[in-house]
């Protein structure tokens, strides 16, 4: 298959750990992949098979792990 642009805007927590092998794969394939994540979250880091692009929420860290 021929590479595209893909925006993936992944939940946090356990959706993200599943996804990212299938965001790495798809990189792997020639796709340009961007994440894009909340600037607070869990696990969500730039690596050289995607680029992630953060968006500001009015949580913090602290009140993301008393909600779950």
């Amino acid at each position: 298959s021929e590479g595209g642009k893909l925006l993936v805007v992944p939940m946090l927590g356990s959706h993200w750990l599943s996804m990212q092998e299938v965001v790495e794969k798809l990189s792997e394939r020639g796709h340009e992949v961007v994440v894009l994540a909340p600037e607070v979250s869990w696990q969500m880091e730039t690596t050289q098979a995607y680029k992630v692009v953060t968006h500001p929420v009015s949580q913090t860290l602290e009140e993301l792990d008393n909600a779950f």
